[in-house]
This record gives structure tokens, sequence and C-alpha cells, in this order.
């Protein structure tokens, strides 16, 4: 086989993988018909692998998610970002209100499923229910630590991390400890994201939780420079129970201080397309929302 031949099927099949697609089609078959999308009629030079920016923007999406910085496309591509699939891909379908019944956290799951969000976001004696049912789904489980006031001790944290990761969880969101933050104790607030670093080892996604709304511009930025030193793989703007929720000018000040090589996730007050986008704009990688269906239906 023909080194140029092996990286391109490589490729297509990394990246069905991170889609959660079909297995593309064979090199040298005809391009879909113009039925197929918008995109079909002005691809007709191509293989019909189904695999570029215009056809799978939700793929793009999972990469980026993954850690992409750059993408590369032909001229003339469409504006992924966008396209409501590819903004449902990094939506986290959130329900974390504390009389949410089993019957809420199945149609969660089951809409999570349908849409394709990126994971749900639910309280932690929900895990395991979410891990059986979306055990056969792409969408992942992500649960909270230190929530919503982020004042448990550290070790404490680690084990209710653990804990979480024994029930399935796959994604952490954990809030730093914003008193330690705004008193200027930066060991502490280290030690306390560490603690769930190291419960996470490689396999778990840690998101920081930093409380923007209660925090000064010079606090947010040292706590995102803490997370980053900690290990996190996110900074995240809000739980969504304080006094404010997410802003664009928040989301570009954590993606400044963090730069490309972390995730910034933007939460709370985040119900419908315009805002999301407006987020995404701003360099949120991740969106946390429990009008997800909203958004993105429109």
């Amino acid at each position: 086989m023909e080194r140029e031949e092996l990286i391109r099927r490589v490729t297509e099949e990394v990246i069905r993988r991170l889609a959660g697609g079909a297995p593309p089609a064979p090199a040298g078959t005809q391009p879909p018909a113009a039925s197929e999308g918008p995109a079909a009629a002005a691809c007709s030079p191509c293989v019909a692998c189904g695999l570029c920016v215009d056809r799978r923007p939700g793929a793009v999406a999972s990469i980026i998610a993954s850690g992409a910085s750059r993408v590369s496309a032909a001229s003339g591509v469409a504006d992924f970002r966008r396209d409501l699939g590819s903004l449902a891909s990094v939506i986290d379908h959130t329900l974390l209100k504390p009389a949410a019944t089993r019957a809420e956290v199945e149609e969660l799951c089951a809409e999570a499923a349908r849409y394709g969000f990126a994971s749900v976001c639910v309280n932690p004696c929900h895990v395991p229910l979410c891990a059986e049912l979306l055990r056969p789904t792409n969408v992942k489980v992500c649960t909270v630590v230190g929530f919503p006031l982020g004042a448990n001790k550290p070790e404490v944290k680690a084990f209710e991390a653990e804990r979480a990761i024994a029930d399935g969880a796959h994604e952490l969101d954990m809030v730093a400890n914003i008193g330690a933050i705004k008193a200027g104790d930066h060991e502490l607030v280290e030690r306390d994201i560490r603690g769930v670093v190291r419960a996470c080892g490689a396999r778990v996604v840690l998101k920081v939780i930093i409380e923007a709304a209660l925090l000064t511009d010079e606090e947010k930025v040292a706590a995102c420079n803490i997370a980053k030193k900690a290990g996190a793989d996110f900074v995240k703007t809000s739980t969504g129970f304080a006094p404010g929720g997410a802003t664009a000018h928040d989301v570009r000040l954590m993606r400044a201080a963090v730069g490309r090589e972390m995730g910034v996730k933007a939460a709370g007050g985040i119900r419908d397309l315009d805002t999301a986008r407006e987020m995404v704009e701003a360099g949120a990688s991740r969106i946390g929302a429990s009008a997800s269906v909203k958004i993105v239906g429109g």
C-alpha cells in the first residue's frame, strides 16, 4: 500500500471515530447527490468520504474539543461553527437542580443522545444511571465535585472525584476554593485542584470552576493560572448558582490566561443560540446549559 493511501485511510478512521459516524466510503465512489446536503454540489470533485468540514462539522468540533488549535480546509468552506450540529457537540447538557428526578435524568440522557451533545452534566447520585443509559452512545457522563460552594477540604474533593469515576463519570467539573482564591492563598487552591487531578489521571477530563462572578479580573487570571499549573484540562466560568453567570468578557479573559493549551467552558445563564455563539466566538470550547435543546432547536 502506498504511503499516501495509508495516511489517508488512517486519517479517515480517526475522524470517523471522533465523530461517532459510519465507516467512510471507499476511494473512487461517486459523491453523494445534491439532496444529501447543501455542500454536496460544491464538492463534486471529491471522493465522497463525507469527512470534510462542510459535511461533518460535528467531527471537526469534536477534534477541536479534543485539543486541536487549528484545522485545515479547502477554500470556500462553510463556517462550521455556525452549524447547529457542530454547536451541539460542544454543549454539556446540564441538570443540576437539587429536585431532579430519575425520570428527568432519563429524559436528559435521551435528549443528549438524540442531539449529539458532548455530555450530560448531573449531580453525583445520578452518574451510575447516566453511565448505563449512555453506554451505547458517544455522549460522555460529567458530574460535579465540591459543588456548588467549593468549600470542601481537598481530601474530600479527591475522594468525591474517585467515587464519581468509579461510578462511570468521564468528566468532572470541580469548584475551586473561592475563598482561598480571594484571600490569595494560592498554595491551598493549587493543592485543592491537584488532588482531583491525581484522581482523574489521564482518562478523565477535569474542568475547574472559578465562579468568575465573585472574583475580580486579577483573581480570575490568578485562578486560571493555578488551574493550568495544577494540570486541569479546562477552566469554567460558573456553577450557575452564584449571582452571575458566564459573560463574553470573562471567557475572553480566561482564554487569554490559559492560552490554547486548555479548554474554556462557559456556563451559567446561557439560554439561547445567540448567547451560545457569543461565548464560542469569545473563546469558549465548551458550553454548559440546561436550555441545550432550545439552543440547538432554535
